[in-house]
């Protein structure tokens, strides 16, 4: 740099002011610390400074929405947004609005002089959206975990691209709402947002779903059909579960990212696609890969950018905002107005949520019912959890199988005291268990007898015999 680079640092609070002052002069920058808005702009009139490092809430403004007035008056100048109120909302409108980046507090002084160094060396293009459209304050994606900020801050930086993004992440983690917040806050929001989930179709209906079909491509189409494809022209397609999407259908999909257009089935005209993709998976690719089931040149055509959502057993502190989240959204769908004890969000966030968020949810409008009181109690949220952890309980450990048989057995005697059979109750009991056991190891094995005996643990002739005994159709699978 042929001068040293002067930095306007504005925050109402004195210890942030003064460490990122020292910080950043002993990195060798001139640093004018400031405590309000007014005196931001009165240095942005003067012609002051070469950054902007501002804080959103100050005591006399709100910093984005100074922005605006700032870019009208020193368009190319850089501003670096920090704030508090760290949701995906405020990093969308940081960006929105034109900020070079979005800082969530507290943040990292390394990362923040890190920064610095790149907004005064990058020549940054502004994303003011001028047409003065505000967002949505209720969109449903919370948490305000380090994991979580890094997710709105790639959301905020996609909105005005085309990217095509590949989001993972386990069932249950929100991949649907990344996919949906990406559509109805870019730049073809006004478009179509189209979703087809992979594993909810049938595996020979996928391709006519996705590119539509002509009258008497196959036995059943009547008439024209327009696919997914079609349907989101324009707009956004999101394409859940994508690795359970079948090869045929997978070297179609990768024709249309590469080329830009696709032919419905039976027809023969390239129809041009302008659509933008968004992918979602809760498999690992690479792994499908390796085992030829997942192409890898469309993995890389898909993968542009990568969102990994985490599990919600790996950002606990977001729980007990998720939790009264779901808690008002309940009391929209007319369910009880409850709130969460201090003790009970302790209890919440002791689980480790094998379903996720979805799962959380599900509890909170479980709570709202089964609570007497307007506060939940702890006592309640603790008997729920543990309810479910049963219910979802290996078979090796104490409880699961051997529990389920306890429970049936002791309904069995209340239901037939005094009138129990004379004999035979155990041989009774026992085909009882072993008939849908064996039954459901055929039918995961697909039929295959000598896979299903290994299983088991039983001798082929064994197996054999038990299926004749017990009078299993192994036909179709294993059932009758």
């Amino acid at each position: 740099m042929s001068h040293k680079a002067t930095i306007l640092v504005t925050d109402d609070d004195s210890s942030i002011r003064t460490v990122v002052t020292q910080t950043l002069t002993r990195t060798g920058y001139n640093v004018i610390p400031l405590g309000d808005g007014a005196s931001l702009m009165r240095h942005i009139e003067n012609g002051d400074g070469d950054l902007v490092i501002t804080d959103v809430v100050l005591p006399d403004a709100n910093g984005l929405e100074m922005i605006p007035r700032i870019k009208a008056i020193r368009p190319n100048l850089r501003i670096i947004a920090m704030s508090a109120q760290t949701t995906l909302m405020t990093a969308m409108k940081a960006t929105e609005m034109g900020a070079f980046e979005y800082l969530p507090k507290p943040f990292d002084i390394n990362e923040l002089s890190n920064l610095v160094n790149v907004a005064l060396k990058e020549n940054a293009a502004t994303t003011y959206n001028a047409d003065g459209d505000t967002l949505d304050e209720h969109l449903p994606i919370i948490g305000r975990s380090a994991a979580m900020q890094d997710i709105y801050r790639t959301i905020a930086r996609l909105l005005n691209t085309d990217l095509t993004v590949l989001i993972t992440g386990e069932s249950g983690t929100g991949k649907e709402l990344v996919a949906r917040a990406l559509h109805d806050y870019g730049r073809r929001r006004a478009m179509p947002f189209v979703a087809l989930n992979m594993a909810a179709i049938p595996r020979d209906l996928i391709e006519s779903e996705l590119f539509g079909f002509e009258k008497g491509a196959f036995s059943g189409a009547t008439q024209r059909s327009a696919g997914r494809f079609a349907q989101a022209e324009g707009g956004t397609l999101f394409l859940d579960e994508i690795g359970d999407m079948p090869i045929d259908a997978q070297t179609r999909l990768l024709r249309v990212l590469q080329e830009g257009e696709f032919s419905t089935v039976g027809g023969r005209a390239s129809i041009k696609s302008d659509v933008r993709i968004v992918a979602a998976t809760h498999h690992d690719l690479s792994q499908l890969i390796s085992e030829g089931k997942f192409r890898e040149d469309l993995f890389f055509r898909l993968n542009v950018v990568p969102i990994a959502i985490p599990p919600l057993r790996e950002r606990i502190d977001d729980i007990p905002e998720l939790a009264n989240f779901f808690l008002r959204k309940a009391v929209e769908a007319n369910l009880p107005d409850k709130k969460l004890s201090t003790k009970a969000e302790e209890h919440l966030k002791r689980y480790t949520w094998p379903g996720n968020v979805r799962e959380l949810e599900n509890l909170m409008q479980r709570l709202t019912i089964l609570a007497v009181e307007d506060i939940i109690p702890p006592s309640l949220v603790e008997s729920e959890i543990a309810d479910t952890a049963r219910s979802l309980a290996p078979i090796t450990e104490d409880g699961g199988i051997g529990g389920s048989v306890e429970r049936h057995l002791v309904s069995y005697f209340l239901a037939h005291k005094g009138r129990l059979p004379a004999v035979g109750l155990y041989d009774r009991i026992i085909r009882e268990v072993e008939k849908p056991l064996i039954s459901l190891t055929l039918d995961a094995t697909g039929g295959n007898q000598i896979r299903a005996a290994s299983v088991l643990g039983l001798n082929r002739n064994t197996l054999r015999k038990k299926i004749r005994d017990l009078n299993i159709d192994i036909v179709k699978g294993g059932r009758r």
